[in-house]
Protein backbone atom coordinates (compact mmCIF):
# COMPACT_ATOMS: atom_id res chain seq x y z
CA UNK A 1 0.00 0.00 0.00
CA UNK A 2 1.63 3.57 -0.62
CA UNK A 3 1.89 6.31 1.57
CA UNK A 4 -1.42 7.74 -0.22
CA UNK A 5 -3.32 5.39 0.91
CA UNK A 6 -2.49 4.89 4.48
CA UNK A 7 -4.60 6.09 7.19
CA UNK A 8 -3.18 7.84 10.30
CA UNK A 9 -3.21 4.64 12.55
CA UNK A 10 -1.30 2.71 9.54
CA UNK A 11 0.98 5.76 9.29
CA UNK A 12 1.77 5.75 12.80
CA UNK A 13 2.38 1.86 12.82
CA UNK A 14 4.57 2.43 9.78
CA UNK A 15 6.81 5.06 11.47
CA UNK A 16 6.85 2.70 14.95
CA UNK A 17 7.95 0.11 12.90
CA UNK A 18 10.74 1.56 10.78
CA UNK A 19 8.61 0.80 7.58
CA UNK A 20 9.50 4.38 6.80
CA UNK A 21 10.61 7.46 8.47
CA UNK A 22 8.93 10.63 9.59
CA UNK A 23 11.80 12.33 7.14
CA UNK A 24 10.67 10.22 4.38
CA UNK A 25 7.18 10.35 5.19
CA UNK A 26 7.54 14.67 5.34
CA UNK A 27 9.47 14.74 2.07
CA UNK A 28 7.37 12.79 0.52
CA UNK A 29 4.37 15.32 1.16
CA UNK A 30 6.92 18.27 0.30
CA UNK A 31 7.51 16.67 -3.40
CA UNK A 32 4.15 16.41 -3.85
CA UNK A 33 3.10 19.90 -3.17
CA UNK A 34 6.39 20.74 -5.26
CA UNK A 35 4.86 18.80 -7.89
CA UNK A 36 1.75 20.05 -7.49
CA UNK A 37 0.59 22.88 -5.67
CA UNK A 38 1.67 25.02 -8.65
CA UNK A 39 -1.73 23.64 -10.16
CA UNK A 40 -3.74 23.63 -7.24
CA UNK A 41 -2.72 26.78 -5.11
CA UNK A 42 -3.72 25.11 -2.06
CA UNK A 43 -0.70 26.39 0.64
CA UNK A 44 -0.29 29.82 1.27
CA UNK A 45 2.95 29.00 3.02
CA UNK A 46 5.22 25.83 3.42
CA UNK A 47 7.01 24.84 6.58
CA UNK A 48 10.88 25.51 5.75
CA UNK A 49 11.27 23.54 8.56
CA UNK A 50 9.26 20.46 8.47
CA UNK A 51 11.76 18.20 7.39
CA UNK A 52 14.01 19.42 10.68
CA UNK A 53 11.59 18.87 12.59
CA UNK A 54 10.97 15.33 11.21
CA UNK A 55 14.60 14.24 11.21
CA UNK A 56 14.76 15.35 14.78
CA UNK A 57 11.99 13.16 15.68
CA UNK A 58 13.57 10.15 13.53
CA UNK A 59 16.55 10.76 15.65
CA UNK A 60 14.56 10.62 19.18
CA UNK A 61 12.73 7.39 17.81
CA UNK A 62 16.03 5.98 16.91
CA UNK A 63 17.31 6.58 20.90
CA UNK A 64 14.37 4.43 21.72
CA UNK A 65 12.70 7.81 23.59
CA UNK A 66 9.03 7.47 24.26
CA UNK A 67 6.75 9.27 22.05
CA UNK A 68 3.42 11.12 21.50
CA UNK A 69 1.26 8.86 19.71
CA UNK A 70 1.11 10.88 16.43
CA UNK A 71 5.09 11.81 16.43
CA UNK A 72 6.45 12.31 12.97
CA UNK A 73 2.97 12.58 11.08
CA UNK A 74 2.47 15.52 8.86
CA UNK A 75 -0.96 17.61 9.05
CA UNK A 76 -1.61 21.19 7.56
CA UNK A 77 -3.37 24.09 8.87
CA UNK A 78 -5.88 26.72 7.29
CA UNK A 79 -4.38 29.83 7.51
CA UNK A 80 -6.64 31.48 10.51
CA UNK A 81 -5.43 29.26 13.08
CA UNK A 82 -2.30 30.81 15.13
CA UNK A 83 0.93 29.53 14.53
CA UNK A 84 4.10 31.39 16.38
CA UNK A 85 7.00 31.89 14.18
CA UNK A 86 4.83 31.44 11.11
CA UNK A 87 2.70 33.42 9.04
CA UNK A 88 -0.96 33.90 9.80
CA UNK A 89 -2.48 35.92 7.10
CA UNK A 90 -6.10 34.89 6.98
CA UNK A 91 -5.77 35.21 2.74
CA UNK A 92 -5.88 38.79 3.64
CA UNK A 93 -3.27 41.69 2.81
CA UNK A 94 -4.08 43.03 6.11
CA UNK A 95 -2.31 40.56 7.29
CA UNK A 96 0.38 39.74 4.91
CA UNK A 97 3.11 38.48 6.78
CA UNK A 98 2.25 38.71 9.77
CA UNK A 99 3.50 36.41 12.71
CA UNK A 100 1.68 35.85 16.15
CA UNK A 101 3.60 35.96 19.09
CA UNK A 102 1.72 33.05 20.37
CA UNK A 103 0.07 29.51 19.21
CA UNK A 104 -3.51 28.45 19.13
CA UNK A 105 -4.61 25.75 21.19
CA UNK A 106 -5.78 23.30 19.00
CA UNK A 107 -2.80 24.09 17.06
CA UNK A 108 -0.70 23.05 20.38
CA UNK A 109 -2.60 20.42 20.92
CA UNK A 110 -1.72 18.89 17.61
CA UNK A 111 1.90 19.64 18.70
CA UNK A 112 1.98 17.67 22.11
CA UNK A 113 0.77 14.78 19.84
CA UNK A 114 3.62 14.97 17.45
CA UNK A 115 2.33 16.22 14.66
CA UNK A 116 4.26 18.48 11.93
CA UNK A 117 3.03 21.11 10.46
CA UNK A 118 3.61 21.17 6.46
CA UNK A 119 2.02 24.80 6.25
CA UNK A 120 -0.72 27.01 6.28
CA UNK A 121 -3.25 26.56 3.49
CA UNK A 122 -5.55 29.31 1.50
CA UNK A 123 -8.71 30.52 2.41
CA UNK A 124 -11.24 32.66 1.45
CA UNK A 125 -10.37 36.41 3.12
CA UNK A 126 -11.26 36.41 7.01
CA UNK A 127 -13.27 32.91 5.77
CA UNK A 128 -16.22 35.15 4.06
CA UNK A 129 -16.93 32.46 1.16
CA UNK A 130 -17.43 29.41 0.06
CA UNK A 131 -15.49 29.53 -3.45
CA UNK A 132 -11.50 30.42 -2.26
CA UNK A 133 -11.89 33.40 -4.88
CA UNK A 134 -12.15 35.55 -1.93
CA UNK A 135 -8.16 34.92 -1.16
CA UNK A 136 -5.71 37.46 -1.32
CA UNK A 137 -2.53 35.41 -2.70
CA UNK A 138 -4.00 32.30 -4.10
CA UNK A 139 -7.32 31.46 -5.64
CA UNK A 140 -7.17 27.46 -4.52
CA UNK A 141 -8.56 25.33 -7.57
CA UNK A 142 -10.67 21.84 -7.31
CA UNK A 143 -7.98 18.98 -7.65
CA UNK A 144 -10.62 17.47 -9.68
CA UNK A 145 -11.09 19.86 -12.22
CA UNK A 146 -8.49 22.59 -11.73
CA UNK A 147 -11.28 24.98 -13.76
CA UNK A 148 -13.44 24.88 -11.06
CA UNK A 149 -13.55 25.84 -7.21
CA UNK A 150 -12.78 23.60 -4.25
CA UNK A 151 -15.27 25.28 -2.35
CA UNK A 152 -14.85 27.45 0.59
CA UNK A 153 -13.56 29.28 2.92
CA UNK A 154 -11.80 26.31 3.73
CA UNK A 155 -11.23 25.51 -0.12
CA UNK A 156 -6.97 25.20 0.64
CA UNK A 157 -7.63 22.32 3.47
CA UNK A 158 -9.83 20.63 1.26
CA UNK A 159 -7.96 20.64 -2.05
CA UNK A 160 -5.01 19.74 0.28
CA UNK A 161 -6.33 16.29 1.17
CA UNK A 162 -7.92 15.43 -1.86
CA UNK A 163 -4.69 16.45 -4.53
CA UNK A 164 -2.78 14.36 -1.50
CA UNK A 165 -0.71 17.23 -0.78
CA UNK A 166 -1.45 16.70 3.03
CA UNK A 167 -3.14 13.47 4.64
CA UNK A 168 -5.36 15.63 6.78
CA UNK A 169 -5.80 19.43 7.80
CA UNK A 170 -7.52 21.49 10.04
CA UNK A 171 -10.34 23.75 8.86
CA UNK A 172 -13.26 26.14 10.66
CA UNK A 173 -16.80 25.66 9.84
CA UNK A 174 -19.08 29.39 10.33
CA UNK A 175 -21.95 28.71 8.02
CA UNK A 176 -20.69 25.17 6.08
CA UNK A 177 -16.88 26.24 5.15
CA UNK A 178 -15.69 22.73 6.05
CA UNK A 179 -18.38 21.16 4.73
CA UNK A 180 -19.25 22.57 1.67
CA UNK A 181 -15.73 22.49 0.41
CA UNK A 182 -15.21 19.21 1.81
CA UNK A 183 -18.52 17.61 -0.68
CA UNK A 184 -17.27 19.75 -3.29
CA UNK A 185 -13.32 18.05 -3.20
CA UNK A 186 -14.51 14.64 -2.27
CA UNK A 187 -12.82 14.21 1.31
CA UNK A 188 -14.30 14.02 5.10
CA UNK A 189 -14.71 16.85 6.53
CA UNK A 190 -16.57 17.66 10.54
CA UNK A 191 -18.20 20.42 11.93
CA UNK A 192 -18.06 19.44 15.93
CA UNK A 193 -20.47 20.74 18.08
CA UNK A 194 -19.99 24.29 19.18
CA UNK A 195 -17.84 24.13 21.72
CA UNK A 196 -15.93 20.89 21.38
CA UNK A 197 -12.87 22.76 19.89
CA UNK A 198 -11.11 25.39 21.66
CA UNK A 199 -11.47 28.68 19.58
CA UNK A 200 -8.61 29.63 21.21
CA UNK A 201 -6.21 31.16 18.51
CA UNK A 202 -8.93 31.04 15.71
CA UNK A 203 -8.82 34.42 13.86
CA UNK A 204 -12.52 35.58 14.23
CA UNK A 205 -15.11 35.66 11.52
CA UNK A 206 -18.75 35.10 13.82
CA UNK A 207 -17.66 34.08 17.22
CA UNK A 208 -21.05 32.71 17.86
CA UNK A 209 -20.86 30.57 14.69
CA UNK A 210 -17.10 29.63 14.66
CA UNK A 211 -15.81 26.42 14.84
CA UNK A 212 -12.52 24.40 14.16
CA UNK A 213 -12.75 20.77 12.69
CA UNK A 214 -10.87 18.28 10.79
CA UNK A 215 -10.64 17.18 6.95
CA UNK A 216 -9.57 13.90 5.98
CA UNK A 217 -10.11 11.10 3.30
CA UNK A 218 -12.08 9.18 5.91
CA UNK A 219 -14.44 9.10 9.12
CA UNK A 220 -11.03 6.77 10.88
CA UNK A 221 -8.96 10.07 10.40
CA UNK A 222 -11.43 12.39 11.16
CA UNK A 223 -11.99 10.73 14.42
CA UNK A 224 -8.50 10.76 15.74
CA UNK A 225 -7.77 13.93 14.62
CA UNK A 226 -10.91 15.35 16.82
CA UNK A 227 -9.70 13.06 19.71
CA UNK A 228 -6.68 15.17 19.85
CA UNK A 229 -8.09 18.57 19.25
CA UNK A 230 -11.70 18.45 21.03
CA UNK A 231 -10.52 19.09 24.81
CA UNK A 232 -11.35 21.89 27.08
CA UNK A 233 -9.83 24.88 27.76
CA UNK A 234 -10.26 27.17 29.92
CA UNK A 235 -8.62 30.22 27.82
CA UNK A 236 -11.98 29.37 25.95
CA UNK A 237 -14.95 31.18 27.51
CA UNK A 238 -17.16 29.36 24.96
CA UNK A 239 -15.05 25.96 25.55
CA UNK A 240 -17.28 23.10 26.30
CA UNK A 241 -16.24 21.37 29.85
CA UNK A 242 -16.76 18.00 28.38
CA UNK A 243 -14.40 15.02 28.76
CA UNK A 244 -12.07 14.35 25.83
CA UNK A 245 -12.84 11.04 24.32
CA UNK A 246 -11.28 8.63 21.76
CA UNK A 247 -13.95 8.74 18.98
CA UNK A 248 -12.50 6.16 16.63
CA UNK A 249 -14.00 3.89 19.33
CA UNK A 250 -17.06 4.87 18.39
CA UNK A 251 -16.32 3.40 14.69
CA UNK A 252 -18.27 -0.29 14.58
CA UNK A 253 -19.66 0.28 12.06
CA UNK A 254 -22.77 -1.24 13.05
CA UNK A 255 -25.45 0.93 12.67
CA UNK A 256 -28.91 -1.04 12.73
CA UNK A 257 -31.67 0.64 14.49
CA UNK A 258 -30.20 3.84 14.36
CA UNK A 259 -33.12 6.59 13.33
CA UNK A 260 -32.39 8.96 10.71
CA UNK A 261 -34.54 11.67 10.19
CA UNK A 262 -34.99 13.04 6.10
CA UNK A 263 -36.25 16.60 6.33
CA UNK A 264 -38.49 17.36 3.19
CA UNK A 265 -37.11 21.35 3.59
CA UNK A 266 -33.87 19.60 2.07
CA UNK A 267 -35.02 18.50 -0.80
CA UNK A 268 -36.68 21.16 -2.63
CA UNK A 269 -36.03 23.22 -5.73
CA UNK A 270 -32.43 24.23 -6.39
CA UNK A 271 -31.31 21.00 -5.77
CA UNK A 272 -29.09 19.75 -9.24
CA UNK A 273 -30.30 16.58 -10.25
CA UNK A 274 -27.14 14.64 -10.03
CA UNK A 275 -26.97 15.57 -6.24
CA UNK A 276 -30.62 14.74 -5.43
CA UNK A 277 -29.64 11.19 -7.02
CA UNK A 278 -26.46 10.51 -5.09
CA UNK A 279 -27.91 11.64 -2.18
CA UNK A 280 -31.61 9.63 -2.25
CA UNK A 281 -28.86 6.68 -3.33
CA UNK A 282 -27.13 7.66 0.00
CA UNK A 283 -30.38 7.13 1.79
CA UNK A 284 -31.45 4.26 0.40
CA UNK A 285 -27.55 2.60 1.19
CA UNK A 286 -28.27 3.55 5.14
CA UNK A 287 -31.67 2.03 4.85
CA UNK A 288 -29.66 -1.23 3.57
CA UNK A 289 -28.11 -1.17 6.60
CA UNK A 290 -30.27 -1.29 8.75
CA UNK A 291 -31.06 2.27 9.78
CA UNK A 292 -34.45 3.21 10.37
CA UNK A 293 -35.43 6.37 7.80
CA UNK A 294 -38.41 9.27 9.57
CA UNK A 295 -39.59 11.80 7.34
CA UNK A 296 -39.18 14.98 9.35
CA UNK A 297 -39.70 19.01 9.13
CA UNK A 298 -37.34 21.71 9.66
CA UNK A 299 -39.90 24.18 8.73
CA UNK A 300 -38.03 27.80 9.49
CA UNK A 301 -35.35 25.89 7.10
CA UNK A 302 -36.40 29.02 4.66
CA UNK A 303 -35.63 31.87 7.02
CA UNK A 304 -32.04 30.43 8.28
CA UNK A 305 -30.16 32.18 5.01
CA UNK A 306 -30.97 35.19 5.78
CA UNK A 307 -30.92 34.70 9.20
CA UNK A 308 -27.10 33.35 9.07
CA UNK A 309 -26.20 36.35 6.89
CA UNK A 310 -27.49 39.46 9.09
CA UNK A 311 -26.09 37.48 12.88
CA UNK A 312 -22.79 36.61 10.84
CA UNK A 313 -22.03 39.69 9.54
CA UNK A 314 -23.03 42.14 12.81
CA UNK A 315 -20.71 39.95 14.17
CA UNK A 316 -18.08 40.48 11.77
CA UNK A 317 -18.52 43.78 11.47
CA UNK A 318 -17.37 43.82 15.34
CA UNK A 319 -14.67 41.08 15.21
CA UNK A 320 -13.01 43.26 12.08
CA UNK A 321 -13.27 46.26 14.11
CA UNK A 322 -9.90 45.58 15.54
CA UNK A 323 -8.01 46.09 12.25
CA UNK A 324 -7.08 49.84 12.21
CA UNK A 325 -4.01 49.76 10.60
CA UNK A 326 -2.28 50.37 14.36
CA UNK A 327 -1.72 47.62 16.83
CA UNK A 328 -1.01 44.84 13.96
CA UNK A 329 -1.07 44.28 10.66
CA UNK A 330 -1.26 46.99 7.24
CA UNK A 331 -0.66 50.26 7.85
CA UNK A 332 -1.13 52.58 4.99
CA UNK A 333 0.04 55.95 4.32
CA UNK A 334 -1.79 59.12 6.00
CA UNK A 335 -2.01 62.72 7.28
CA UNK A 336 -4.17 61.82 9.79
CA UNK A 337 -5.91 59.51 12.23
CA UNK A 338 -8.91 59.28 10.30
CA UNK A 339 -7.34 58.14 7.14
CA UNK A 340 -4.90 56.12 8.71
CA UNK A 341 -8.06 53.87 9.23
CA UNK A 342 -9.79 54.65 6.03
CA UNK A 343 -6.49 54.03 3.89
CA UNK A 344 -5.38 51.29 6.14
CA UNK A 345 -8.81 49.36 5.42
CA UNK A 346 -9.40 50.57 2.23
CA UNK A 347 -6.04 48.95 0.82
CA UNK A 348 -6.45 45.89 3.33
CA UNK A 349 -9.63 44.41 3.22
CA UNK A 350 -11.42 42.33 -0.15
CA UNK A 351 -14.66 43.60 -1.77
CA UNK A 352 -16.35 40.64 -0.02
CA UNK A 353 -14.85 41.24 3.61
CA UNK A 354 -15.94 45.13 2.94
CA UNK A 355 -19.02 44.28 1.65
CA UNK A 356 -19.57 41.80 5.07
CA UNK A 357 -18.40 44.47 7.44
CA UNK A 358 -21.05 46.70 5.63
CA UNK A 359 -23.91 44.98 5.90
CA UNK A 360 -22.94 43.87 9.95
CA UNK A 361 -22.91 47.93 10.68
CA UNK A 362 -26.13 48.36 9.11
CA UNK A 363 -27.89 45.80 10.75
CA UNK A 364 -26.25 46.61 14.32
CA UNK A 365 -26.88 50.32 13.96
CA UNK A 366 -29.45 53.09 15.61
CA UNK A 367 -32.78 52.35 13.97
CA UNK A 368 -32.17 48.87 12.46
CA UNK A 369 -31.24 46.91 15.39
CA UNK A 370 -34.32 45.86 16.88
CA UNK A 371 -35.74 45.55 13.25
CA UNK A 372 -32.96 43.14 11.85
CA UNK A 373 -30.44 41.96 14.40
CA UNK A 374 -32.92 41.45 17.08
CA UNK A 375 -34.98 39.63 14.65
CA UNK A 376 -32.41 37.42 13.89
CA UNK A 377 -31.81 36.37 17.31
CA UNK A 378 -35.46 35.61 17.86
CA UNK A 379 -35.74 33.44 14.34
CA UNK A 380 -32.46 31.75 15.50
CA UNK A 381 -34.03 30.39 18.65
CA UNK A 382 -37.18 29.26 16.48
CA UNK A 383 -34.45 27.42 14.34
CA UNK A 384 -32.82 25.74 17.06
CA UNK A 385 -35.90 24.48 18.42
CA UNK A 386 -37.12 22.93 14.98
CA UNK A 387 -33.55 20.86 15.55
CA UNK A 388 -34.48 20.16 19.45
CA UNK A 389 -37.90 18.74 18.35
CA UNK A 390 -36.48 16.95 15.39
CA UNK A 391 -33.76 15.34 17.84
CA UNK A 392 -36.66 14.14 20.18
CA UNK A 393 -37.36 11.74 17.23
CA UNK A 394 -34.50 10.87 15.52
CA UNK A 395 -30.81 10.38 16.12
CA UNK A 396 -29.44 12.23 13.31
CA UNK A 397 -30.18 13.78 9.99
CA UNK A 398 -29.11 12.99 6.43
CA UNK A 399 -29.48 16.01 3.43
CA UNK A 400 -27.56 17.27 0.73
CA UNK A 401 -24.55 19.28 1.75
CA UNK A 402 -24.67 21.43 -1.27
CA UNK A 403 -26.91 22.33 -3.93
CA UNK A 404 -24.78 21.75 -6.60
CA UNK A 405 -21.23 20.07 -7.37
CA UNK A 406 -18.30 22.43 -8.02
CA UNK A 407 -18.63 25.19 -10.90
CA UNK A 408 -16.64 27.19 -13.28
CA UNK A 409 -13.97 29.87 -11.39
CA UNK A 410 -15.52 33.16 -11.64
CA UNK A 411 -19.26 32.09 -12.56
CA UNK A 412 -20.80 33.56 -9.53
CA UNK A 413 -18.65 36.67 -8.57
CA UNK A 414 -20.60 38.88 -10.14
CA UNK A 415 -23.76 37.80 -8.14
CA UNK A 416 -23.08 37.25 -4.30
CA UNK A 417 -26.70 36.26 -3.93
CA UNK A 418 -26.54 32.89 -5.75
CA UNK A 419 -22.63 32.55 -3.92
CA UNK A 420 -24.35 32.96 -0.61
CA UNK A 421 -26.69 30.01 -1.84
CA UNK A 422 -24.21 27.62 -1.98
CA UNK A 423 -24.60 27.05 2.11
CA UNK A 424 -28.20 26.57 1.97
CA UNK A 425 -28.21 23.26 3.59
CA UNK A 426 -24.99 23.60 6.11
CA UNK A 427 -25.81 27.05 7.83
CA UNK A 428 -28.61 25.78 9.98
CA UNK A 429 -26.72 23.56 11.71
CA UNK A 430 -24.08 26.66 12.83
CA UNK A 431 -27.02 28.24 13.83
CA UNK A 432 -27.93 25.15 16.34
CA UNK A 433 -24.81 24.35 17.46
CA UNK A 434 -24.77 20.45 16.40
CA UNK A 435 -21.97 18.71 15.15
CA UNK A 436 -22.37 17.51 11.07
CA UNK A 437 -20.43 16.17 8.63
CA UNK A 438 -19.75 15.42 4.90
CA UNK A 439 -19.12 12.09 2.99
CA UNK A 440 -18.60 11.64 -0.30
CA UNK A 441 -21.19 9.27 -1.76
CA UNK A 442 -20.54 9.65 -5.02
CA UNK A 443 -20.32 11.89 -8.51
CA UNK A 444 -22.01 14.15 -11.29
CA UNK A 445 -22.31 13.40 -15.04
CA UNK A 446 -18.93 15.48 -15.11
CA UNK A 447 -16.97 13.16 -12.46
CA UNK A 448 -17.24 15.77 -9.45
CA UNK A 449 -17.73 14.56 -6.38
CA UNK A 450 -20.61 14.74 -4.16
CA UNK A 451 -21.20 14.89 -0.70
CA UNK A 452 -23.96 13.63 1.73
CA UNK A 453 -24.30 15.30 5.39
CA UNK A 454 -25.04 13.66 8.48
CA UNK A 455 -26.22 16.56 11.38
CA UNK A 456 -26.57 15.35 14.71
CA UNK A 457 -27.30 16.64 18.26
CA UNK A 458 -24.65 18.68 20.32
CA UNK A 459 -21.68 16.10 21.13
CA UNK A 460 -23.23 13.31 19.05
CA UNK A 461 -20.15 13.25 17.12
CA UNK A 462 -19.19 9.95 17.94
CA UNK A 463 -22.75 8.41 16.36
CA UNK A 464 -22.21 10.38 12.98
CA UNK A 465 -18.66 9.54 13.02
CA UNK A 466 -19.98 5.95 12.86
CA UNK A 467 -22.96 6.46 10.32
CA UNK A 468 -20.18 8.20 7.93
CA UNK A 469 -17.41 4.94 9.24
CA UNK A 470 -20.36 2.43 7.99
CA UNK A 471 -21.30 4.53 4.84
CA UNK A 472 -17.85 4.35 3.38
CA UNK A 473 -17.51 0.27 4.19
CA UNK A 474 -20.15 -0.37 2.09
CA UNK A 475 -19.21 2.25 -0.92
CA UNK A 476 -16.38 3.19 -2.99
CA UNK A 477 -16.56 7.03 -3.37
CA UNK A 478 -13.17 8.15 -1.25
CA UNK A 479 -10.94 8.53 -3.51
CA UNK A 480 -7.74 10.71 -4.88
CA UNK A 481 -8.22 11.87 -8.45
CA UNK A 482 -6.43 9.72 -11.27
CA UNK A 483 -4.22 12.40 -12.41
CA UNK A 484 -2.86 13.07 -8.95
CA UNK A 485 -1.56 9.67 -8.23
CA UNK A 486 1.73 8.85 -8.29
Amino acid sequence: MSILNKNIKELADGLASKEFSSAELTQFYLDRIEKYDDEVKAYNYVNENAINQAKAIDEKRSKGEDLPQFAGIPVALKDLLITKDMPTTCSSKFLEGFKPPYVGTAVSLLEESGFINLGKLSMDEFAMGSSNENAAFKQTRNPWDTEKVPGGSSGGSAAAVAAGLAPFTLGSDTGGSIRQPASLCGVVGMKPTYGRVSRFGLVAFASSLDQIGPLAKSAYDSAALLSVIGKHDAKDSTSANVEQKDYTKDLTGYVKGIKIGVPKEYFADGLSPDVKTAVDNAVKKYADLGCKLIDISLPHTDYALATYYILATAEASSNLGRYDGIRYGRRAEADNLRDLYFNSRTEGFGDEVKRRIMLGTYVLSAGYYDAYYIKAQKVRTLIKQDFVEAYKKVDAIICPTSPTTAFKAGAKTEDPIQMYLSDVYTLSLNLFGGCGLSVPCGFDSDGMPIGVQLMGNYFDEGLILNLAHAFEQATDFSRIPEKLKI
